[in-house]
């Protein structure tokens, strides 16, 4: 059984990067853990969350709940931007 916060990793609803993250680590397993060839997904990886923990802090600001928007919310929250 994985610990609690490795679940809460692994939760789309509470991470929106989990795609970035696991892209990320295969990456580096593919690479022999050879950083400098990784580095678009690790950017990747940042923009994500960077783009959620701003759309969170605002949320915070005005009082939204949960400060996170669920997986289905950040779907519909990225088509409506395409």
């Amino acid at each position: 059984r994985m610990p609690r916060h490795a679940q809460q990793l692994r939760d789309h609803d509470i991470n929106p990067c989990v795609a970035e993250t696991d892209a990320s680590r295969k990456c580096m397993d593919d690479n022999n853990y050879k950083k400098d060839m990784c580095i678009a997904y690790f950017l990747k990886y940042k923009n994500c969350r960077k783009f959620w923990h701003d759309i969170m802090m605002q949320r915070k600001r005005n009082g939204v709940k949960p400060e996170m928007p669920s997986a289905e919310e950040r779907k519909k929250m990225l088509e409506s931007m395409e």
